[in-house]
């Protein structure tokens, strides 16, 4: 517990995922959480964002984040960047701080560039996959990002992750298929117009994202507990 506690923890992504991570890690004793997150909650949160209410609907997501962390632990000290990180905005961040880098964010551009930036600084960092229309939250495996399959997303990564020489990257992933979520022509008007820009609608479930923040904050935990097996 002294290890967790003296340990530096950032966070990028307050999302479905991201939320239910750092909630998850300041229950379990980080001393220090960095919160990186540019949006606010919308209405299209409440279904699987632990962050979203109603009381909390247009607030920033590092806000109510290090609001509801210091509900649960007033002691822990917490930096916020209402930050989108990307290759433009790596700067404002010194890696070397860090003892753990969670990566919960969507873009693959910085997706990428965080993994590059921990890797410069010999962090150990952990970087979810894709989560988005899948319902199955079994499914989720932790392994090296050479070892992916099945995952859109994952496939992208590992090509970009090669080309770029980044070795030992850890992810969290599911070789389950997205489904394709029913669109209702009456409500979604766009998406069956003739040369429309859409390719498709993306969905998630109240499950399956909140699953793979909490993988990512125990596999975290873990790695600084250094804790190798539990029986």
């Amino acid at each position: 517990m002294d290890k967790l506690r003296a340990s530096r923890v950032a966070v990028f992504g307050l999302g479905g995922v991201g939320g239910y991570a750092a909630e998850a890690l300041a229950r379990s004793g980080i001393g220090q959480l960095d919160l990186v997150d540019d949006d606010v909650i919308g209405l299209t949160n409440l279904n699987r964002q632990i962050l979203a209410l109603h009381s909390t609907v247009g607030m920033p997501k590092v806000e109510v984040a290090a609001q509801r962390i210091r509900d649960i632990d007033p002691t822990i000290q917490i930096r916020t960047y209402k930050t989108f990180y990307l290759p433009e905005t790596a700067e404002q961040f010194d890696f070397s701080q860090y003892d753990y880098v969670l990566d919960a964010i969507d873009t693959v551009t910085g997706k990428l560039e965080l993994i590059a930036q921990a890797k410069a600084a010999n962090v150990p960092i952990i970087s979810c996959m894709g989560t988005g229309n899948k319902l199955d939250a079994t499914g989720f495996r932790v392994s090296d990002i050479s070892k992916t399959s099945g995952c859109a997303l994952a496939r992208i990564m590992r090509k970009e992750c090669a080309k770029r020489g980044l070795k030992g990257v850890k992810v969290v992933w599911s070789e389950e298929l997205p489904l394709e979520p029913h669109i209702d022509p009456a409500t979604d008007p766009e998406s069956h117009r003739e040369g429309s820009s859409r390719r498709a609608l993306p969905g998630s479930t109240a499950f399956v994202p909140g699953v793979a923040g909490l993988i990512m904050a125990g596999e975290v935990i873990k790695d600084l507990s250094d804790i190798k097996e539990v029986r």
